[in-house]
C-alpha cells in the first residue's frame, strides 16, 4: 500500500465527513490532507509562495477532487497539477456530484485518471471508497520521483 498521504479536495463539510468515515471502514489507513477550496489544494501541492521545489512538502499517493469549488475550481487545480513537472503524474480523481457530460470530457482532457459519481446511497459510497482505495492505494503502482527527468527522450 502507498503510504503517502491522500490529497481531499472538497468544500460540502458532509462530504468530507462521509469520505472520511468510508476510508477509516474500510481500512484505508493513510493520512488524509483536506483542502477546502480549490486555492487550498493549490498551496497544499505547491506550498505557500506557489514553488513546486518546497522540498517540504509531501506528495499525495492520489487526489480526490471535487469540481465545483470555491475560489479556484477543481479543472483549474487540475489544469495546475497537469502543467507542473511535480505534480503531473500525481493520479488525480474527479469525486464529483456532477453529470454534466461536458464535465466528464473536460475531466479526462484536463488529465484526469479517473472520473467518478459521487453514489447519494450510504452503502453504494461505502463500496466506491473502497475500490478505489484497492485500486489506486494497493493495485496500482506508483511512480516514485526520484530526481529522474522522465520527460527526457532517451
Amino acid at each position: 500500500m502507498d503510504p503517502r498521504p491522500i490529497l481531499l479536495v472538497e468544500d460540502n463539510p458532509d462530504d468530507v465527513d462521509l469520505t472520511l468515515r468510508a476510508l477509516r471502514k474500510n481500512d484505508i489507513m493513510n493520512d488524509v490532507i483536506v483542502a477546502r477550496d480549490g486555492r487550498e489544494a493549490l498551496m497544499r501541492l505547491f506550498g505557500e509562495g506557489g514553488s513546486s521545489r518546497d522540498q517540504n512538502i509531501q506528495r499525495p499517493s492520489v487526489v480526490l477532487l471535487d469540481l465545483k469549488l470555491p475560489h479556484v475550481d477543481g479543472f483549474e487545480v487540475l489544469r495546475q497539477m497537469r502543467a507542473n513537472e511535480s505534480t503531473r503524474l500525481i493520479p488525480v480523481i474527479i469525486l464529483t456530484s456532477s453529470k454534466e457530460e461536458l464535465d466528464l470530457l473536460k475531466g479526462y482532457r484536463l488529465g484526469a485518471n479517473s472520473y467518478v459519481r459521487k453514489p447519494v446511497d450510504y452503502d453504494q459510497f461505502l463500496m466506491t471508497v473502497q475500490e478505489l482505495g484497492q485500486y489506486w492505494l494497493t493495485l496500482n503502482e506508483p511512480v516514485h520521483d526520484k530526481g529522474v527527468d522522465i520527460w527526457e527522450d532517451r
